[in-house]
């Protein structure tokens, strides 16, 4: 393979922000729940990167054929591997394609396949477009990328902050992530925060069930949290992480007294029996494999049931935090009871397909205002 643009790229990243912003230069894009996805195309060689330079070409093998059709000869293209099902896109499928061995991943690729959402071109025959503007590699790849075929999409775009802001509020439950804000004339900036993204921000108070020790093995790396259900029962619902090293050392001497008989009636017992007979045969708890990396120790420590947080998180998928959550506060007002499914918001579905169509008549809307624009202009030159 010998591109341009070569493997590996680091993807170009986005700031976090509260608001759509405003401003004259800005394009906006959905943000996609999915894996990020740098497309490699040299002849008949497909490369498909990761953001973290572990290449996806082996789990997604219906990926390539496709990229294959949908692509022109030799390029570079950014952009995102998502699961669309009718209700939506799906992480959880997305994740469990995931896997080591070549006959699941055959059939995985036949009973959830994949689909690829294009949003931006670094590279296109000879020319390397990382130093051109957005909208010039944007107006490029629409040249380039057939989006007719079924699982090959081209991302929506508009230049409008309400329509941004409708379809941020419109289309969460179809797996839509937020809203991309990026300026028009920027080159792609490898690994640089020069983007901005919107995400949808909630809060939920959750029982801590246990924690995980930090990979430095000094302090607390994140918190287990459970919601109870209708029946009592409480469930894993996801983790809260991202603490300063202070803070990992405090919520040791803060979870310390928790620990104590905390494998007794807790209510992932069984999963504690597990993880304590894996330990003790020299292996891991069932299930405790990272899907990123097998190397890294998902094993974690029980504590009583007995405190209560305030977790701020995006939104939920399957009962569980789909990006983690971060802690606000303890809670000891609450008690662990009251911590159900009842307080997450619902987010009815959407439909997919209704975001792509509106997005194709806007765009044919634009395309004509500007040959509209053009004729005019032309008219006045010649009047002239």
């Amino acid at each position: 393979m010998k591109l341009p643009v070569m493997p590996p790229v680091r993807p170009m990243l986005a700031k976090a922000v509260h608001e759509v912003p405003r401003a004259a230069d800005l394009a906006y894009e959905p943000k996609w729940d999915g894996f990020r996805c740098v497309v490699f195309r040299d002849g008949d060689s497909i490369e498909l990167g990761s953001r973290n330079d572990r290449p996806l070409t082996r789990y997604f093998p219906e990926l390539v054929d496709l990229l294959l059709e949908a692509l022109p000869p030799r390029c570079v293209v950014d952009g995102e591997i998502v699961v669309v099902t009718d209700t939506g896109l799906n992480f959880d499928a997305l994740q469990n394609r995931l896997h080591p061995a070549a006959s699941r991943v055959k059939m995985l690729a036949e009973a959830t396949p994949a689909s690829f959402v294009a949003f931006d071109l670094l590279a296109l025959g000879d020319d390397d477009l990382t130093s051109a503007p957005f909208s010039e590699r944007r107006a490029k790849l629409e040249g380039i990328l057939d989006d007719s075929l079924a699982r090959v999409h081209l991302t929506p775009l508009t230049r409008d902050p309400d329509v941004a802001e409708d379809w941020f509020t419109r289309f969460e439950g179809a797996g839509f992530d937020g809203v991309m804000a990026k300026p028009v004339d920027a080159p792609y900036q490898q690994d640089k925060r020069v983007m901005w993204k919107v995400k949808h921000e909630r809060t939920a108070d959750c029982v801590v069930a246990g924690f995980r020790w930090h990979k430095d093995g000094k302090g607390v790396g994140s918190l287990l949290l459970g919601l109870y259900d209708d029946e009592g029962q409480l469930h894993h619902i996801g983790v809260a992480s991202s603490f300063t090293a202070k803070r990992r050392a405090e919520l040791v001497d803060e979870l310390a007294p928790l620990r104590e008989n905390a494998a007794e009636n807790h209510p992932w017992a069984k999963w504690v029996e597990a993880q304590t007979q894996a330990r003790a045969q020299g292996g891991r708890m069932p299930g405790g494999l990272n899907r990123w990396n097998a190397n890294k120790d998902m094993s974690w420590e029980p504590l009583r049931c007995e405190l209560v947080a305030e977790i701020r998180y995006e939104h939920v998928m399957a009962g569980r935090l789909r990006h983690g959550g971060r802690l606000v506060r303890f809670r000891p007002d609450r008690t662990p009871e009251s911590c159900t499914y009842g307080q997450l918001e619902e987010v009815p579905p959407a439909e997919l397909a209704t975001l792509f169509t509106e997005a194709a008549a806007a765009s044919t809307k634009a395309k004509a205002g500007r040959k509209a624009s053009a004729g005019t202009r032309r008219g006045e030159a010649t009047d002239g």
